[in-house]
């Protein structure tokens, strides 16, 4: 047998690959607070470390004005996110 054939199949992986922490926006509401970190985040167990990045994506409804600081954002949360009156900081 062709020794390519007989050297087990690895894949590749990026070590500059980012993984975000997801937020969705359901979550966010029912949260009290009008300003929104990781930080406070984290203390409310929705993800589970505030020094890892957090992408925040559009799944549910926003019905009051907040503002969110993430590090990434949808293109549908951003839009959500302002038509219910609250702003977005995204976090270099």
């Amino acid at each position: 047998m062709p020794l390519q054939r007989r050297l087990p199949k690895r894949g590749f992986t990026n070590a500059n690959r980012v993984e975000y922490q997801v937020v969705n926006l359901f979550q966010l509401q029912r949260l009290e607070e009008t300003e929104i970190t990781p930080e406070t985040l984290a203390s409310h167990g929705l993800i589970g470390y505030a020094k890892k990045p957090v992408k925040v994506l559009g799944s549910g409804e926003l019905t009051r004005g907040v503002t969110v600081s993430a590090h990434a954002f949808s293109k549908s949360a951003r839009e959500k996110i302002g038509a219910a009156g609250g702003t977005v900081q995204e976090i270099g």
